[in-house]
């Protein structure tokens, strides 16, 4: 059942995939897509297999198609208009889960840049999962500070963004108090994974989200 949603972005309706969960309280989770014009759109099998993921982990999930990609309106803005359909994606799962436990962020490639933009406009942001983050052709100096920490994976192979350059920008995160990156590279993955590799990502996000959860509910125990 994947219910098809349509809700206002800033230049003209988006169209996504969302899914509800039963718990009242569930965290939420928004999923971003690779490059419009490389073919990225929310149908990607990196971004279902997320999206199936923390939806399988409980979250109310959204995977939506940015600005110009399937039925959304308006065109392709060079990542500015796509970081704000990201918010405006944000705006809807957070009206229809006002008592979200928490709330994430997870991207591929050109997703992963946007995602991590959107973590510095969210400030009550929970989590973020950044694949394949483009770090060698994005300037990721605006994480200062990084408003809080998450999962980055990258392909030991990646022929678009050399590993060299994610692991840069993850040792300068790390510098930063009460930031702990997750930094997780898989040999033989390229940019594009293939379907054993995309499970592969799945089963590292999961096994990311869950130990952030898990710690969440025992703290919240011992107070």
């Amino acid at each position: 059942m994947m219910p098809e949603v349509m809700f206002a972005g800033p230049d003209g309706r988006l169209e996504g995939r969302y899914h509800h969960a039963k718990q009242p309280n569930a965290p939420t989770a928004l999923i971003l897509h690779p490059h419009p014009l490389h073919g990225g759109t929310m149908n990607n099998r990196v971004v279902h297999a997320l999206y199936e993921r923390f939806r399988g982990m409980g979250f109310s999930t959204l995977r939506f198609n940015f600005r110009g990609v399937g039925k959304s309106q308006g065109r392709y803005d060079g990542g500015i208009g796509e970081i704000s359909d990201a918010t405006a994606a944000l705006d809807f799962l957070q009206a229809v889960n006002p008592a979200a436990s928490m709330l994430w962020v997870a991207g591929y490639s050109f997703g992963a840049y946007v995602g991590m933009q959107v973590l510095m406009r969210r400030p009550e942001m929970g989590g973020f999962v950044s694949i394949s983050a483009p770090a060698s052709h994005y300037d990721f100096g605006f994480l200062a500070p990084c408003p809080c920490s998450g999962l980055i994976l990258h392909g030991e192979a990646d022929e678009l963004v050399p590993e060299p350059s994610v692991r840069k920008l993850v040792d300068k995160l790390n510098t930063q108090k009460g930031i702990k990156i997750d930094y997780r590279t898989m040999p033989g993955a390229g940019h594009v994974y293939t379907p054993e590799q995309t499970e592969k990502v799945a089963e590292a996000t999961q096994d990311h989200v869950m130990t952030v959860l898990n710690r969440a509910r025992m703290s919240m125990a011992a107070d």
